[in-house]
Parts: C-alpha cells; structure tokens; sequence
C-alpha cells in the first residue's frame, strides 16, 4: 500500500470547508506524531501538498484545510471579521479532532500513541497559516498535549513605520486581484492592520517554534523572522530561524524538504 488520501468537509462555529487527511501506509512504521496545517492569505491548502505528502511518506499522518472565506479553496463566505478573528484558531482544533478519529480507525493498534504526554503533536502553516497555528496553540484543547512543535513559512514580523508591502504601489494591482479571492469581510483593508497587530501582542510561552523565511521572501521584512525569534525568545519559548537561499513568499511548496529536515532533527520524524 501507499499514502492514502481522505476528503472531509471541516465544521467549525458554522464554517464548513475543505480538508484532506493523508494517511500513511499502515504496513510501515506509523510516527508517534500528528500534523494540522493550513495555507496563507488569498490561497489554498493545495499549497501544502508537497509538505503533506512529504510528512504521510515519513509515517506522520497528518491533515491540511482550507480557511473558510478563501475561495481558491472552497465556496463559502466569512459573514463576520469578528468571528473570523476570535475563532479562527479552532479550525485547527476540529482539524485534529477528525484527524483523530480517523487515526484511531486506521490504526487501532496505535492508539496508545494518542495519550497527551507521548504524541508529538505539529501544528504549522504559510504565513497567515502559520500565525494562526501559533494562536492555536494557546487553546485549552493543545495546552493537554505536552509535546508541540510550531512552525511558521514565510513568518516574521512585518515592518516597523509604513505599510504593508502588499498596500504599496508595486502591488497594487496584485493585491486588488487576490482581494477578490476572499469573502468580503476578510478583505486586505481588514486583514493587513489585524495580522500585523496580532504580531505585535501574540504571547506564547514553553513552546518549541520554527521560523521557515527564504532569503528571496520579499513579504517578510529582512529581519522579520529574527525580531519574532527574539519576541518570542524573551517569552520563554524555544525558537529555530531556517533561512533557506530559495524559499520565496509565494512558494511555500518548497518549504517541504526543510519542515522534514527540522522534524528529523527534533526526533519527530
């Protein structure tokens, strides 16, 4: 047998989206670990393919969705930025939930390996994707599992004075483009000033993080990824920094060889 691929429809707070789990081949070594990731603004979890596969091939089973309001992924709407704002952490949360239950169904004789102190559980994601694993992770239903790593692609604080790179006049047009790949209410005019405050005020502490940004990601300022480190540092949590040469913001499916890399190297894989 090989990687085997299940489609689900995720429901969280009256969302309904598309997800995909991918399931390793139950004749070889199954990982004492879990993944849930999700894409960045404006895309699709199609972008997350490479890491998913990638992970499923290693024995990680794992599970990528779209976030509602996106509509390369899934048709639907966001009806309210406020919700969006304070509940879309859970979409990781029902994300594992199905994950779950769809290990247990899978490899019945593994299911001890889903007690909170042993499973290595992995949350992660593309830029807005990777923020948001890390609000999850705040979450009373991930602060059970004991052993978490995070990793964010193309994330790092934004700049310092100014706009955003997206609202210059380079990307203008770009950006008028992207901003009608997504519901109304999660519009570039709402979402930039959000996720550039949700930086600034994010608290997390004891956790283990990667900072994934390319030396070609022009999104992420320079020293973007190395002001959240050590934000982040100065909480109390472990933070790695990955600089790959070629990783640009707009092709997180090179990402994959080094999430697997990071993972081998803390044991996970």
């Amino acid at each position: 047998m090989s990687v085997s691929l299940k489609k689900e429809i995720l429901n969280c707070r009256g969302w309904k989206t598309n997800t995909i789990l991918f399931l390793p081949d139950p004749s070889r070594e199954i990982k004492r670990s879990l993944g849930v990731f999700a894409h960045g603004y404006t895309a699709h979890k199609g972008d997350l393919l490479t890491w998913a596969s990638r992970l499923s091939e290693e024995g990680m089973a794992n599970i990528i969705f779209d976030i509602p309001g996106h509509y390369m992924g899934s048709y639907n709407d966001v009806d309210s930025f406020d919700d969006f704002k304070m509940y879309s952490p859970e979409l990781f949360e029902e994300a594992f939930k199905l994950l779950i239950t769809e290990f247990k169904a899978t490899y019945p004789l593994y299911e001890h390996y889903l007690s909170f102190e042993g499973l290595q559980v992995v949350l992660g994601g593309h830029s807005l994707g990777g923020l948001l694993s890390l609000k999850a992770s705040k979450l009373d239903f991930f602060k059970k599992y004991s052993k978490k790593v995070l990793i964010g692609v193309g994330l790092g604080m934004g700049i310092e004075k100014g706009e955003h790179i997206f609202q210059s006049s380079f990307f203008k047009s770009t950006i008028n483009l992207r901003g009608q790949l997504v519901s109304p209410e999660l519009s570039p005019d709402n979402m930039f000033p959000w996720i550039k405050e949700e930086k600034e005020v994010l608290e997390l502490e004891g956790q283990d993080i990667c900072l994934l940004v390319g030396d070609d990601d022009i999104v992420v300022p320079k020293d973007g990824a190395e002001r959240m480190k050590s934000k982040l540092e100065k909480q109390g949590n472990r933070v790695e920094v990955m600089r790959p040469k070629k990783l640009s913001h707009h092709q997180p499916e090179l990402a994959a060889s080094y999430i697997k890399k990071f993972l081998k190297e803390k044991g996970i894989l």
